[in-house]
């Protein structure tokens, strides 16, 4: 198909274009303005056949994506700023959009001027007075950077630490246009204008993608380097105007388990079914700048983020801001435990990120929850995160940020930190907070950042009111509404059987269970009759005779980003295989085990502390580097018992 676009040059609002399909369905979308509209049509790339994992460009075939994407970025970069008003276009054409506009105004920018300075590009003279020096404490400087206490209003003072962050970004960006002084004055006055529902823009620092949801948006980028070709102009001036970080993590299935070369075999059948795929993401890899792609069997997509994409503090053409992200996952929300701001968007703002363009929010409210305590002696974070999810959803808390503070805080380390973070869709929240302090410092050197990047990121923080010391006094941030857990009343819990925050303590699991087997049908029941609760189901499994009955686990992953990083979880997962071995106990033949790891530090974890080898006797052994059973990845039971069920 063809697809015609029309764009306007002030902020796209809704967008437009027929699509007609090869079945003949035409869909159709607007795009309404005060200003002119300009049109054009392109076509969509695909990858290549051929050689495996082949790098070369992609072709052109039949298809169509985002022309308003590609409409942005010609308006943008043609004329090497944000996007501004247009020229009337009468004509429908391609023909009629060059007349008016002229190919020189749609020629990109040069690279280095679309991306290098995207992320720290001063703000007008409005705030020029904040840009302040940021002193080393040997002499020397660490960079200028947009002071938030050099604005002189009370009222920053009583704002969470969340909301500084889009304050900051908000007078970085300020260009009187994309970003306005009102906007400025939204974030300041949060208190008054949350309850409003305010809407700000906002550009995150970075872009995070994994394979499924970020695939197409690259896509979309080669498709407008298609256009620019089209139009004789150089395709390799096109380039995401943030830092773009793809991981791919969601293609793996554990097709094989319970074998020592479980994860070549999955990783050779994931390669096989995804050539064309891969072969896309690597000649994207090379083909644009600005854009980072970690393969299959890197990790998954969250705990990479922690250990190796995060910044805390970004530094570009001598400017210092916070890192922030989004991503097409809703987990991304992970990184909130390192005090970086971050969240899970769809296709269309991920493409607007990716493009330079700001996203729409609408200021949030922010919950505060405050810890005290510490945490009992065998209970895990796992505990923790499914308590606060309970808590949580029953407050209401969607379309808020979580900001944890307490002296409670300072007990939970940072990986345990970033489970709770992941839970944030769980709990239905945007972000789940966690502001920067000494723990986290501390964490960034263990995963390898320089004692000079450690201190430079604590001294942003400080210099701009952004990190948290609990060996001072705290006078605290106002917050929309307030939480409180004593860590010390956590118990071990499970959560189902169908949602994460239906929390049942472990001592009440057994009957919790049998009471929803009898319970109307619903999310706490299954409405089975009561003369069938007992009933059994016999089955020959390989020779061996095996039974099931209602309850019985047929399949056991260790697994999800949520779980699958925390060393203290994996750790005693590794603890439970060794004494099950040391007394006797296996797994039954028939479950389905698997192991897939967060990141490949796991695995060192456990074959160094000697743990691995107990979960390979019970069958958990490595299966692949990804998302895996908890996204629906497990691959087929055996035959014998899909049949029994």
């Amino acid at each position: 198909c063809s697809a015609w676009c029309f764009f306007s040059g002030k902020s796209p609002m809704a967008s437009t274009a027929g699509l007609q399909t090869s079945h003949g369905h035409w869909f159709n979308t607007t795009l309404t303005s005060s200003q002119s509209h300009l049109c054009f049509r392109y076509s969509f790339p695909r990858p290549p056949a051929g050689d495996f994992l082949e790098c070369s460009p992609p072709r052109r075939s039949r298809r169509c994506s985002y022309a308003v994407a590609a409409a942005i970025v010609v308006e943008k970069l043609g004329q090497g700023r944000s996007l501004g008003p247009s020229l009337p276009v009468s004509r429908r054409s391609r023909d009629g959009f060059l007349a008016r506009r002229g190919r020189q105004q749609l020629a990109a920018a040069p690279c280095g001027s679309a991306v290098e300075g995207a992320g720290a590009a001063p703000a007008t003279d409005r705030f020029a007075k904040t840009l302040t020096i940021l002193p080393k404490p040997g002499g020397g400087e660490y960079g200028k950077f947009y002071s938030i206490p050099a604005l002189n209003d009370p009222k920053i003072d009583k704002l969470p630490y969340c909301i500084r962050i889009l304050l900051e970004s908000a007078v970085r960006n300020y260009d009187n246009f994309q970003v306005t002084e009102s906007d400025v004055q939204n974030i300041i006055d949060w208190e008054k204008t949350s309850p409003k529902l305010a809407e700000i823009p906002f550009k995150p620092a970075r872009l995070v993608l994994m394979d499924n949801t970020g695939g197409p948006a690259v896509v979309d980028l080669a498709a407008i380097r298609d256009v620019i070709a089209e139009l004789e102009s150089d395709p390799k001036k096109i380039n995401p105007l943030v830092p773009v970080d793809v991981v791919i993590d969601h293609s793996v299935r554990v097709d094989v388990a319970k074998c020592a070369d479980a994860l070549k075999q999955n990783m050779d059948l994931e390669f096989s079914r995804n050539k064309e795929r891969f072969s896309f993401f690597k000649w994207a890899s090379s083909a644009f700048n600005n854009m980072l792609v970690l393969p299959p069997g890197s990790g998954i997509l969250h705990q990479v983020n922690l250990e190796y994409l995060s910044r805390v503090v970004f530094k570009a053409d001598g400017v210092l801001y916070p890192d922030s992200v989004v991503g097409t996952d809703s987990h991304t929300t992970m990184i909130n435990s390192l005090g970086v701001a971050g969240w899970g968007v769809g296709g269309i703002e991920a493409m607007a990120a990716m493009l330079g363009q700001p996203m729409s929010m609408v200021l949030p409210g922010v919950v505060g929850f405050k810890l005290t305590g510490k945490l009992q002696d065998g209970v895990t974070t796992t505990d923790l995160a499914l308590t606060l999810t309970q808590m949580l959803r029953k407050h209401g808390v969607v379309g808020k940020f979580i900001e944890f503070h307490g002296e409670g805080v300072g007990s939970i380390p940072l990986p345990a930190r970033a489970t709770i973070a992941n839970m944030t869709p769980e709990y239905g929240a945007t972000m789940g907070f966690f502001p920067v302090d000494q723990v986290a410092l501390d964490y960034l050197r263990l995963i390898g950042r320089s004692d000079e990047t450690v201190s430079m990121i604590e001294a942003y923080l400080r210099a701009n009111n952004m990190f948290v010391d609990c060996n001072e006094p705290q006078t605290g941030p106002v917050y929309s509404s307030d939480l409180e857990l004593d860590l010390t009343t956590v118990e071990p819990s499970v959560a189902g059987p169908k949602r994460p925050h239906d929390r049942v303590p472990l001592k009440e699991m057994k009957s919790d269970w049998h009471a929803c087997l009898g319970n109307e049908v619903g999310f706490k029941g299954y409405a089975v009759p009561k003369e069938q609760h007992n009933k059994i189901v016999k089955f020959d499994f390989h020779g061996q005779p095996a039974e099931i009955t209602h309850g019985s686990v047929v399949l056991a992953a260790v697994c999800s980003s949520t779980n699958s990083s925390n060393p203290s979880v994996m750790i005693g997962a590794g603890l439970v295989a060794k004494k099950a071995c040391e007394l006797g106990l296996e797994v039954k033949p028939w479950v389905k085990t698997s192991l897939a790891p967060g990141s490949l530090v796991v695995t060192k974890y456990l074959e160094h502390s000697g743990l691995q080898e107990y979960l390979n006797h019970q069958g958990f052994h490595l299966v692949g580097y990804g998302c895996t059973t908890c996204i629906g990845n497990s691959g087929d039971l055996d035959k014998s018992l899909s049949d029994a069920i």
